[in-house]
């Protein structure tokens, strides 16, 4: 009998010796992929070519059918099926105007790349030298940016915005109780955000174990920033109650309106209340997952405007840095550069004005043996919350050398322009359609349709409104939610249930619905506005047609 030949277990893998058979393989099926990508592709549409039945049934027929197979499967034959589980898939061509869900861009991806070819673990700069030498490169990077001291500050990458809120929450109470970590969270502890904060802070305090409870939610102005006079009586109130702030979340750019809150004023009133009560003041984290990117403007001569800037689009982004020129003022941000730093999922940078502050959370060597002993420097990141981290630091390394700060503005700048211009061609053709958000400037635009056509935003924000006319107009707007959706494939719109807390006429508090226009491609451009408020007007009036036909009782 003949014996089985054995696979060969090193076909599975990169070459240890550089040899280009190897090579060739690997830049073969990256080549499958990569080609196959681009016959699914159709700029014309938002989803990539191919038939998803995603009805009741189609993740129960998933489980019922998916088994590891008994033997190897080609490569070749796997990249077909990893091609498969891309159709129907939504992807950035002109018509994507769907909140913060950006394309990651060349110089993102093979930053990715470089990291998964050496696999290095950021726990350590023995086990990952490369990730933390980009760590500490694009911490300083940033850092500078916001105007930080880069010699001070410190910080590390981390999942997302959410990381990195949690981070600075951990510091919050650290920097209170800095025993907490062995004895426990006091439970007088509170944080604060606005309404329009991200629901991350929610999560945090859960997960810190201090409650959602004391978590307090500041009244937002129609700006969507944060109210300072809620937030100096609320802060005012809980420690009459006898609790203590700890943790203050700013905004700088909310997902949903853009609303950015006002670091100077926000910090200056910290201070103040402080100082007064004689208690140490609130860690400051500014929530600029998002907004944050806008300081590549921060230090751009407006009036020399070398770029060229349209006149609006140079107005909208002075306002913009007016506010973004203030971040340096938080205690710690972060930025998320899955979103406007064009990077893949999952690249967030959280950053830390003063490096010292991460110390109460770190471990002592004794507790991690087999790490920090003898690395090449001062390198360790025993404070993260994470023990094995990616070397995402690469892909953003590779990002911010590629696009340099003129390659981010004109990017962000490109979207103001689209965003201006369906605004003007909102306004001019579908008046029904109101701004909702028209104070926040930026990429960001939320619509509001009315059930007779005429805009009561402003009564709505100033309380002269009753609970039921709200929410008859938010129905109205729930049905152009599922408009959009069902015709999504064609242009991708987003959708807020919650974009401002207002009061009632009749003493409630409820949400206003909006639609949402989010520019996150870089393929939209302000040619493509006409068809795309032709599309969104065509909506509009089949909603209020079967609005009409439901309220005559027809069918």
């Amino acid at each position: 009998m003949f014996m089985q030949q054995q696979t060969d277990v090193r076909k599975w893998f990169p070459s240890d010796d550089g040899n280009p058979d190897q090579r060739a393989l690997f830049l073969g099926l990256i080549e499958q992929i990569l080609s196959g990508v681009d016959n699914l592709k159709d700029p014309d549409t938002v989803n990539l070519k191919g038939i998803k039945q995603r009805d009741g049934n189609f993740y129960g027929d998933l489980v019922r059918t998916s088994e590891i197979p008994g033997k190897s499967t080609p490569m070749e034959e796997v990249n077909e099926h990893l091609l498969k589980l891309l159709h129907s898939h939504p992807y950035h061509t002109k018509y994507f105007l769907t909140n913060i869900l950006p394309m990651a861009s060349i110089p993102g991806i093979i930053g990715m790349i470089a990291a998964f070819m050496v696999n290095g673990n950021n726990l350590w700069d023995v086990y990952g030298p490369a990730g933390a030498e980009a760590e500490v490169k694009v911490i300083a990077m940033m850092s500078k940016l916001v105007g930080y001291d880069s010699s001070r500050s410190g910080g590390y990458t981390t999942w997302g915005g959410q990381g990195a809120i949690f981070t600075g929450l951990r510091l919050a109470i650290a920097k209170h109780a800095p025993h907490a970590s062995q004895t426990g969270v006091p439970q007088n502890l509170y944080a604060f955000c606005s309404e329009a904060a991200h629901y991350s802070l929610f999560k945090s305090m859960e997960a810190t174990g201090i409650g959602s409870n004391n978590l307090i939610k500041v009244r937002t102005l129609p700006d969507s920033s944060m109210d300072i006079r809620d937030l100096r009586d609320k802060m005012e109130l809980i420690i009459r109650l006898g609790g203590t702030p700890v943790y203050i979340v700013a905004t700088t750019g909310t997902t949903d309106a853009m609303g950015i809150d006002d670091l100077s004023e926000i910090s200056q009133l910290a201070g103040d209340i402080a100082a007064v009560h004689g208690i140490a003041k609130p860690h400051i984290h500014a929530d600029s997952a998002l907004g944050g990117f806008f300081a590549f403007y921060n230090d751009y001569d407006f009036a020399a405007n070398e770029l060229k800037l349209e006149p609006d689009t140079l107005n909208a982004l002075q306002a913009i840095r007016g506010r973004m020129k203030h971040l340096h003022l938080a205690d710690s941000l972060c930025f998320d550069f899955q979103k406007l730093g064009q990077t893949p999922y999952s690249t967030s940078l959280f950053l830390v004005k003063n490096a010292e502050d991460l110390k109460p959370m770190d471990l002592d060597a004794d507790e991690t043996p087999y790490v920090g002993h003898r690395g090449y420097g001062q390198y360790h990141t025993g404070y993260t919350l994470e023990c094995s981290r990616m070397a995402s630091s690469i892909s953003i390394y590779s990002a911010l050398l590629a696009f340099g700060i003129e390659g981010y503005q004109r990017l962000l700048a490109q979207f103001v322009d689209v965003n201006i211009a369906f605004r003007k061609a909102l306004t001019l053709r579908i008046p029904e359609a109101v701004i909702a958000n028209p104070n926040n400037p930026g990429i960001i635009t939320l619509f509001r349709i009315y059930p007779d056509g005429t805009s009561h935003l402003s009564s709505e924000i100033r309380g002269e409104r009753t609970r039921k006319e709200i929410e008859q107009t938010n129905e109205l707007n729930d049905r152009l939610f599922e408009s959009l959706g069902r015709h999504r494939d064609k242009i991708f719109f987003g959708d807020t249930k919650k974009h401002l807390m207002v009061p009632t006429a009749d003493s409630h508090s409820v949400p206003l619905y909006a639609a949402k226009l989010f520019v996150i491609s870089p393929y939209t451009q302000t040619e493509h506005i006409d068809e795309i408020v032709n599309y969104l007007k065509t909506r509009i009036s089949e909603v209020y047609e079967s609005s009409l036909m439901l309220a005559s009782g027809g069918k």
